[in-house]
């Protein structure tokens, strides 16, 4: 019984380290749109953060909008960073 068990665990498969022929470009093709989609995520961020901003000081309020600002240039900068890091992690 113990041999029989140890010859079918020693004669698993192996896959190939190649992935599929035009997998590569389909990839890099959705990688480059999660990145602009992530960028024109920032900049809207960026634009209503400072909207409400213009519209809190006209109004007299107080806010704490620094922080708001504060995360949307941290999510920027992930995403921006994103894609470097991977490149240096797989290669």
């Amino acid at each position: 019984m113990k041999a029989s068990m140890l010859y079918y665990l020693a004669n698993v498969p192996q896959p190939e380290g190649e992935a599929p022929e035009g997998l590569g470009d389909k990839v890099q093709q959705m990688l480059n749109l999660a990145a602009w989609a992530g960028t024109a995520a920032g900049v809207l961020g960026i634009v209503v953060t400072g909207a409400m901003m213009g519209i809190s000081l006209k109004r007299g309020e107080s806010s704490e909008h620094m922080s708001r600002l504060g995360m949307v240039l941290a999510g920027c900068c992930l995403v921006a960073s994103a894609g470097p890091f991977a490149s240096w992690i797989f290669k």
